[in-house]
C-alpha cells in the first residue's frame, strides 16, 4: 500500500484528491496539512511514501517545505511530488531543485494522477516530456559555471549515461541506446546519483543542462 500525504491551503482540493486516490486500492491518503508548516510535521509524524504538495500556501510555501523534507535524512525515502496550478518554467526549475521528485499541475486526469504515485513512490522521477523540456530550457538558460566541474571525475560512459537521463531516457531506453543491459544501466544511474550527490533523476536532468552537456533540442531520438 502506498501511503501519502497531502499538503495543500483548500480544504475541497485535499478532499478531492483524497476521494481520487483512494480509488486505487494500491493507494490510501494518511494525513493531511493546510500549510508548508504544518505538511512538514504531518510528513516527519507519518513518514509516507510519497507527498502531493502545493507550492503556493500560507504558513510557509510548498517549496521551502519540500527542501526542509529533502533534507532531513530521517525522511530520506519520502518523495515529494509538487503540485500546482503554475507552470511556469521557474515553479518547475525552483521544484526540482528543492529537491521534488515530480510535479504536476492540478488538472492531471485522475489516472494520471494515480499513476504518478506509484512512479515516484516506486523510486522514479515524474518528468513528462513536457515539463522535461521546460526544466531544460530554464536550467540552460540559468546555467552555472560551477557545476561544470561537478562533472569532472565522471567517465565517459557516465557522462553518456547522464546525456541519456537529460533527454528523459528510461533505463531501459539508456540500455537500448547504449548496447548495455538494464542492469548495467540501473547501476550507472546509481552511480551517477551517489557522484553527483543528486537525490533523484530530476536533478540529473537539471544538472546535465545546467553544466551544457546536453542543450535544450535534444530529443530522445537524439535529434533536434
Amino acid at each position: 500500500m502506498i501511503r501519502v500525504v497531502l499538503v495543500d491551503d483548500q480544504h475541497l482540493i485535499r478532499e478531492g484528491l483524497r476521494a481520487l486516490l483512494e480509488r486505487a486500492p494500491d493507494i490510501t491518503v494518511v494525513g493531511d496539512a493546510a500549510t508548508g508548516e504544518a505538511g512538514v510535521a504531518e510528513v516527519a509524524r507519518l513518514r509516507p511514501d510519497v507527498v502531493l504538495m502545493d507550492i503556493r500556501m500560507p504558513g510557509g510555501d510548498g517549496l521551502s517545505a519540500t527542501r526542509r523534507i529533502v533534507a532531513d535524512p530521517a525522511l530520506r525515502q519520502v518523495q515529494v511530488v509538487v503540485l500546482t496550478t503554475f507552470d511556469t518554467d521557474e515553479n518547475i526549475l525552483d521544484a526540482v531543485r528543492a529537491g521534488a521528485a515530480g510535479f504536476l499541475l492540478k488538472d492531471t486526469a485522475p489516472e494520471q494522477m494515480r499513476e504518478a504515485v506509484r512512479v515516484v513512490a516506486g523510486g522514479e522521477a515524474l518528468l513528462s516530456p513536457g515539463v522535461t523540456r521546460r526544466v531544460m530550457r530554464a536550467a540552460a538558460a540559468s546555467s552555472r559555471s560551477l557545476d561544470v566541474h561537478r562533472l569532472a571525475g565522471l567517465t565517459e560512459r557516465e557522462l553518456e549515461v547522464l546525456a541519456e537521463v537529460g533527454a528523459g531516457c528510461s533505463n531501459a531506453e539508456i540500455a537500448e541506446r547504449l548496447f548495455i543491459s538494464p542492469a548495467t544501466a540501473r547501476t550507472h544511474v546509481g552511480r551517477l546519483l551517489s557522484r553527483l550527490d543528486a537525490r533523484d533523476r530530476s536533478q540529473l536532468v537539471v544538472l546535465a543542462y545546467e553544466t551544457g552537456l546536453i542543450t535544450p533540442g535534444r530529443s530522445r531520438d537524439g535529434g533536434e
